[in-house]
């Protein structure tokens, strides 16, 4: 069942029409004093009261003084019940939504009324007649009172415990923050001072095994030549990315880092082709469906999924043919790299089933799935990555 939601407005207007309402009903069947005063005269102070009730949060130093002369005038008028509960709300409203202040002045005026009426009929009546006062007092003076209090106290002291719990959820989620950056800035120092220089030292015997076989006079179709170039291409390609890496880690700033896409698969295929023509490789791309819009999360994992099946290719294909096939959907993108593949033919090497266990990871974080494996004598990698990714790759 819907459970009905009112605002401050609604509610003092259900609380103003349902007294008013309650009160001339009470009025219609007779219910009150009707030696006093006549009908008109006993609805005013009724209407009164219940007009007050829509100022009760904003108006409290009024709604209570006037409510107040309008109560005993109502005693005098015939006593409607209505009314009398009315002026009740009045004072747990003044309680409640006033001043501190003005919760103390009406629970010493409450308190001070409640002595003044029972004492008053002690002196002229019998006890059972004062404690009768003194009862029927103190719920019309300091039961709404006192009510009121208690709640404010409640509604304080968990806004004091709601502070104190978020400013402790701020101070874990800095002391996260900072074990972040510390780790960002240990892990690109790792990556600066080994990958970057292994990477650099690779690129400068590259171009230093270049300049030797030209002083050789080489021919320009060598493949050693051809060899050397694709060995300095890769690795000054491999430390400009690993130096953007760093500067990520460094910076925090994910918007400095440019993700690469997949309308650069024509450059991966073009490397992996100048790399693999040593070894007899050859790489053919096949593209099915509409690419459409594809959110760049789906655009980095498909573009490292095949960046790695190319890469695992040149490292353990024997000579043939590397088929890429991108096949678009409507509700995910599949990827199938098939290599030639001989189990046993190429020794494994340091990291093997490193790329595989990346890639899968990768697959997992956008709810997809990856499967590599040999099938009908080639090496099979498939993966397929929803368009409405789960979660958020990372770079």
């Amino acid at each position: 069942m819907r459970k009905i939601s009112l605002g401050p407005r609604q509610e003092d207007l259900l609380i103003a029409g349902a007294g008013l309402l309650g009160g001339l009903v009470l009025t219609a069947f007779g219910a009150y004093d009707r030696t006093r005063a006549p009908v008109a005269v006993s609805l005013l102070p009724l209407v009164a009261i219940a007009g007050l009730e829509l100022v009760r949060r904003t108006r409290t130093v009024w709604t209570v003084s006037l409510g107040g002369m309008l109560f005993a005038l109502n005693l005098f008028a015939g006593s409607n019940m209505a009314a009398v509960i009315m002026y009740t709300d009045l004072l747990y409203a003044a309680t409640l939504y006033g001043s501190r202040r003005m919760s103390t002045i009406l629970h010493l005026t409450g308190g001070g009324t409640t002595v003044l009426l029972s004492t008053l009929v002690l002196m002229y009546a019998t006890v059972a007649q004062a404690l009768l006062v003194a009862g029927f007092a103190g719920l019309i003076f300091i039961a709404p009172v006192w009510t009121a209090d208690l709640l404010r106290e409640h509604r304080e002291r968990a806004d004091t415990e709601r502070l104190r719990a978020e400013q402790t959820a701020l101070l874990a989620e800095l002391d996260r923050r900072e074990a972040v950056v510390a780790e960002r800035a240990r892990m690109a120092r790792e990556l600066h001072d080994v990958v970057a220089n292994h990477l650099s030292a690779i690129a400068i015997h590259a171009t230093g095994a270049q300049s030797l076989a030209r002083r050789q006079e080489r021919a320009v179709d060598d493949p050693l030549l051809a060899a050397m170039a694709v060995i300095r291409e890769s690795s000054v390609q491999g430390l400009a990315e690993m130096r953007r890496m760093i500067g990520l880690l460094r910076s925090g700033d994910e918007g400095t880092y440019e993700a690469p896409r997949l309308d650069a698969l024509d450059t991966l295929l073009t490397q992996a082709r100048a790399a693999g023509q040593e070894g007899g490789l050859d790489f053919e791309l096949a593209e099915d469906g509409e690419r459409g819009e594809l959110s760049a999360p789906l655009e980095l994992a498909a573009y490292r999924i095949v960046q790695e099946s190319l890469t695992n290719a040149l490292k353990h294909a024997v000579p043939g043919v590397v088929r890429l096939s991108l096949t678009y959907r409507p509700e995910h993108v599949e990827i199938v790299t098939e290599s030639p593949y001989r189990a046993g033919e190429v020794p494994a090497a340091p990291g093997a089933r490193a790329g595989l266990v990346g890639m899968g990871e990768r697959a997992g974080l956008l709810g997809g799935s990856l499967e590599a494996g040999p099938e009908s004598g080639r090496w099979r990698v498939r993966a397929v990555l929803p368009r409405e990714p789960k979660g958020e790759e990372e770079p």
